[in-house]
């Protein structure tokens, strides 16, 4: 049975990505495209039906983002979502103008007409998210109101179309309907929501099978969430044609190299190769302070690794094709400016600093998935909860979380500091609570006085952020006790640092790591 797919274009919001996870988590598989795809791009997807983001930009601005006002010819059920609003009005012979009063935040939307399907067993007044400074003064021809605030239009419908369109955010947590408002565009659609942890398995086992042959392949193993899955799901598929290749890039937290091998060739069965290589990646590092510098330089050496390791591979198994890498959604939206006009925030090793002579082709079987997605998919793998629990870690390792000059000094430094906070957050019953917590080493030296000595070391950073995937994120309140003892602990364990801060910055405006 084929995929049902609800494609969403995106014209640069920033929650254009809470629309494809509102989705999915009713069991409906949704991808995002740039709002620029080609029409026979969008329709390769055999879209069930079609949502239009929102976006920063007005939608009579000379360079405001545009798709092809064919997607609304299209015959599937479409969905406008504020800017998708607009532009719908806009293209199909409305008018939209800027609003004499602009609405952001909180607001009280009440359903004029709920006989529409898209309004179906919601009550009469709805609280919801806005933020748009523009509104649609004319609409087009069959269009008719369907919601409205105090200030303006909230909601718009052709039955006869199939196109619906809705000033607010429904994907937000803000509006506390929106998950069933969503759910009756779905209904609309016709969508099944069988779209399961196990029906991703299977579709995708099948795919990897299909696309590698008689090939033999090589993953990059790092020991968390999304290696690990990523592992299973072609080991599943290829058994032992995979070789996993876990590589000490340097920059592991402590233990790391020698505890992952442990952990995973008993209890994942994999075949794994360990590759110490940390003395010529702290060699590339050398005098290296900008952070995306450290990222490519670590990216292209993971892959000359990689590379070395094939060749040696090939030569036993009769050739090497493919790489396996954890990519994750965020990781591809966060790395390349190719969701609609959005703003490449970082590179990512996995995606961003791949070098142009690659030799080898990627498998990237999560790179549509969220992170909880991946670990609901690991479970239904069968894969220990030691391993799905663990959070996430970037590719660059303590790379990005040393800022300045990455040196074998700092980086043990770091690992001693960064092994306090975790233990005394599990310690505390919190870490499966906190996506992420680790400590951050500062090029900041600060006066200090231990043992009526005066001392001048570094400064460490502890952070602890809430989120759902990566893409926003809180910081994390943590108890001051727990504070205390995790300070205790680093200025008196750690010769070299002698003063912890906490970061209590949200994403956005900053990111979850400092580099």
């Amino acid at each position: 049975m084929d995929t049902q797919t609800v494609v969403i274009l995106d014209f640069g919001s920033q929650y254009t990505q809470l629309i494809a996870r509102r989705i999915r988590e009713q069991n409906v598989f949704s991808v995002v495209l740039p709002c620029t795809a080609p029409l026979p791009e969008i329709q390769a997807h055999k879209p069930i039906g079609l949502i239009l983001s929102g976006g920063p930009s007005s939608v009579y601005d000379a360079d405001a983002p545009a798709a092809d006002p064919c997607v609304l010819e299209l015959g599937v059920p479409v969905l406008g979502v504020c800017y998708g609003l607009h532009f719908i009005v806009h293209h199909l012979g409305g008018k939209v103008r800027s609003a004499p009063k602009r609405e952001y935040g909180h607001a009280e939307v009440q359903i004029e007409d709920r006989a529409t399907p898209l309004f179906a067993g919601l009550p009469p007044s709805l609280q919801v998210w806005m933020s748009h400074g523009d509104e649609a003064l004319e609409l087009p021809t069959g269009f008719r109101r369907v919601a409205v605030t105090s200030n303006a239009l909230a909601a718009i419908a052709n039955e006869e179309r199939r196109i619906w369109a809705v000033q607010f955010h429904p994907e937000v947590h803000h509006t506390p309907l929106g998950p069933q408002l969503i759910g009756n565009f779905l209904s609309i659609c016709g969508a099944r929501g069988d779209w399961t942890p196990a029906h991703f398995i299977e579709s995708t086992v099948t795919s990897i099978r299909e696309k590698v042959g008689a090939g033999h392949v090589i993953c990059g193993l790092s020991g968390g969430v999304d290696s690990s899955v990523a592992a299973m799901l072609v080991h599943r598929a290829i058994g032992s044609r995979l070789t996993c290749i876990f590589v000490n890039n340097g920059v592991l937290r402590k233990n790391e190299f020698t505890s992952v091998q442990a952990n995973l060739r008993g209890k994942l069965g994999l075949n794994i190769v360990a590759v110490n290589a940390s003395a010529r990646f702290l060699e590339k590092l050398a005098g290296v302070t900008d952070p995306e510098v450290k990222r490519k330089r670590i990216g292209a050496e993971f892959i000359a690794v990689f590379e070395e390791e094939a060749g040696r591979i090939a030569q036993e198994t009769g050739g090497v094709g493919w790489l396996v890498q954890g990519t994750l959604y965020p990781d591809v939206i966060e790395s390349s400016s190719v969701k609609g006009p959005s703003q490449t925030i970082k590179s990512h090793h996995n995606v961003g600093g791949l070098p142009e002579r690659m030799k080898l082709k990627l498998i990237e079987p999560l790179r549509d998935l969220f992170k909880d997605e991946v670990r609901r998919i690991g479970r239904d793998l069968g894969l220990p909860e030691e391993i799905l629990s663990r959070q996430p870690f970037p590719g660059p390792g303590l790379a990005v979380r040393i800022l300045g000059e990455v040196t074998p000094e700092r980086v043990a430094l770091l690992q001693e500091a960064d092994e306090i906070v975790v233990a005394e957050i599990k310690a505390a019953g919190l870490y499966t609570k906190i996506w992420q917590n680790f400590a951050v080493l500062l090029p900041v030296m600060s006066v200090g006085v231990m043992g009526d000595q005066r001392t001048y070391a570094y400064t460490c950073a502890i952070r602890a952020v809430h989120s759902e995937d990566g893409m926003t994120a809180d910081w994390t309140p943590l108890p001051y006790e727990l504070l205390k003892r995790i300070s205790n602990r680093i200025v008196n364990e750690v010769r070299g640092i002698n003063r912890v801060v906490y970061d209590v910055t949200s994403k956005p405006p900053g990111t979850i790591e400092w580099e």
